[in-house]
């Protein structure tokens, strides 16, 4: 932005999503998926996990969602099926993750469709940028993304959308940013009291890496500062990760 930098962060993922931002990272080899099948005639409780698996689909097509339609990666089963360890996974590094490479693909010229959690990348987008906010969504619940979740626009007058918010971005300035949103009583309000434990909140301000499976992303959150409440110095170079992009035999065994 003309203003200055400013990106999707752990922070924005724990209070749009209320997903943890800590745990186990979200990764693993489908050459080990043999061990959760038993002959190919699992028992009642097997197949009844297996189907929760299915049920789930939060994760194949809201969080890790990708441009398969309505189909489901095998590789959500091992997690499903142990239910009682999900909540020990980094599911919000792990999506933050997953919008950072997709973001990355869609900006080829030749890509026309973006996938990954859109719902975190839209309620990012009306809560910091006023200008681009539909009316009438004043009330809010936890968790914040879900105040836009009866937003639905329709496709009529898509061309004439996209190109009246090209020339709003064009035009962006400083105060149409809003760099601290979550700071606000009515927000605190709302929020659940974990999502403020030190053990969380220390995550927010780490420059780490993010993992999904084969892709590793990087949490760069040093060049932008102010959305912390700090003040940002002169930016060093961005960090070159396209080593990272390029994972191809990995992404075999682990996609």
């Amino acid at each position: 932005m003309s203003f200055g930098e400013c990106t999707i962060t752990l922070q924005d993922v724990a209070y749009q999503l209320g997903l943890p931002v800590d745990g186990r990272y979200v990764s693993g080899f489908l050459t080990d998926f043999h061990v959760y099948i038993d002959g190919g005639r699992p028992d009642e409780e097997t197949v009844r996990r297996f189907a929760r698996a299915y049920i789930m689909m939060l994760l194949g097509t809201q969080l890790f969602a990708d441009k398969s339609g309505n189909r489901i990666h095998i590789r959500w089963l091992p997690f499903v099926a142990r239910l009682e360890e999900m909540g020990s996974y980094n599911w919000g590094s792990a999506a933050l993750a997953w919008l950072y490479r997709c973001m990355c693909r869609v900006a080829n010229r030749h890509v026309v469709k973006l996938a990954g959690p859109l719902q975190l990348l839209q309620s990012w987008i009306f809560w910091r940028f006023p200008g681009f906010r539909p009316a009438g969504y004043d009330a809010f619940s936890w968790p914040l993304a879900s105040r836009w979740s009866g937003y639905n626009p329709g496709i009529s007058e898509k061309g004439p959308r996209v190109q009246m918010a090209r020339l709003k971005i064009d035009l962006l300035q400083a105060r149409d940013f809003i760099w601290m949103p979550y700071s606000t009583p009515d927000v605190l309000q709302v929020v659940h009291p974990e999502v403020l434990e030190p053990r969380h909140t220390m995550l927010w301000w780490c420059v780490t890496s993010l993992i999904y499976f084969a892709v590793v992303e990087w949490h760069q959150v040093d060049r932008v500062l102010p959305q912390f409440g700090g003040v940002q110095p002169p930016p060093h170079p961005a960090l070159n990760i396209d080593f990272l992009m390029s994972q191809e035999a990995s992404e075999r065994l682990c996609p």
